[in-house]
């Protein structure tokens, strides 16, 4: 690669984080879906704690991950690249730009007086720096199995409900 497909790389890497709600993030498990900041340079994110989004596992400082980003608008992957893990020390002055970039980010936060101190004693904010990038399509469809979750249904619908829905329906 020359000089000046490094810099359109990083170009990308950097307005595709941006403007992207979430970034596919893989550590040393499945991928997760996060929501992020981008802040000076590097994502940053806030999780695995009490009503936060669980980071995946293998984020820990000095370690990589790996970052995929989606297009806004079409849902499709734009880039992937590989990242550098920072776990930011509660109180630092690094930790205390980044969690004024995230708090102003944070939807629908159940506390938000207090939610700089909840971050501070029961999450960790983590620091996605960009390393190298893949801007080339993979060849194959990348599907994965959808992770276990308990939000399934168990039990069929009664034979009975369609009849039911649709009487009250002619009702109105």
């Amino acid at each position: 690669m020359t000089a000046a497909d490094v810099l359109l790389a990083r170009a990308l890497v950097e307005e595709a984080t941006k403007k992207s709600g979430l970034i596919w993030v893989r550590g040393t498990g499945p991928s997760r879906a996060l929501w992020h900041v981008w802040h000076e340079g590097a994502a940053v994110l806030v999780g695995d704690g009490p009503g936060e989004q669980p980071l995946p596992s293998g984020l820990d400082a000095g370690g990589a991950a790996e970052v995929t980003v989606r297009s806004k608008d079409k849902g499709g992957r734009l880039v992937t690249w590989a990242a550098t893990v920072t776990v930011l020390e509660p109180r630092s002055e690094a930790w205390e730009a980044a969690v004024a970039e995230l708090k102003g980010k944070r939807l629908n936060a159940p506390d938000a007086e207090q939610l700089t101190e909840r971050w501070a004693r029961e999450c960790r904010v983590v620091r996605l720096t960009p390393g190298d990038s893949r801007t080339d399509l993979p060849d194959g469809s990348l599907a994965a199995a959808p992770l276990p979750t308990a939000a399934t249904t168990r039990h069929t619908a009664p034979a009975a409900l369609p009849r039911l829905l649709l009487k009250r329906r002619g009702k109105r």
